[in-house]
């Protein structure tokens, strides 16, 4: 008897490198949800019919109340925690309309390179922060 093997859910998500003088933006992920307390290039899951800029602005919009320029495509890479995989797609946003505030996120700050290496970030973020790091 063969086993079928049950596909595994991939969920899209878009991120925003949002730098100024030198210096990242970050958000700390509510306490209320998943991964609470950890600190995050601000970006979001793609809804249905959406392209990934558009999610991308949208989410920039909810989490940070900026109206955002979506830059060029940086990287992307992949990710599992158990069952569920993740694409993360890394967007440069140079510019912004608007003041960040924490609208979603409980927490924000500006942190340089240095800073950002020994921030609490997801697991994804770690494992490709060199890469981005280099792009920018």
């Amino acid at each position: 008897m063969t086993l079928k093997r049950k596909r595994p859910t991939w969920i899209p998500v878009v991120t925003g490198v949002i730098k100024r003088e030198n210096k990242f933006l970050l958000g700390q992920r509510p306490e209320s949800g998943s991964m609470a307390g950890v600190w995050e290039f601000p970006g979001g899951k793609i809804e249905y019919g959406e392209s990934p800029e558009e999610a991308l602005a949208r989410e920039l919009h909810e989490e940070l109340g900026i109206e955002a320029d979506i830059g060029d495509l940086k990287l992307s890479t992949t990710h599992n925690y158990g069952e569920t995989g993740i694409l993360l797609l890394f967007y440069e946003v140079k510019y912004f309309k608007g003041t960040a505030k924490p609208v979603h996120h409980h927490e924000i700050k500006w942190v340089d390179r240095e800073t950002l290496k020994s921030e609490n970030l997801p697991e994804a973020n770690k494992k490709v922060l060199n890469k981005i790091l280099d792009m920018f």
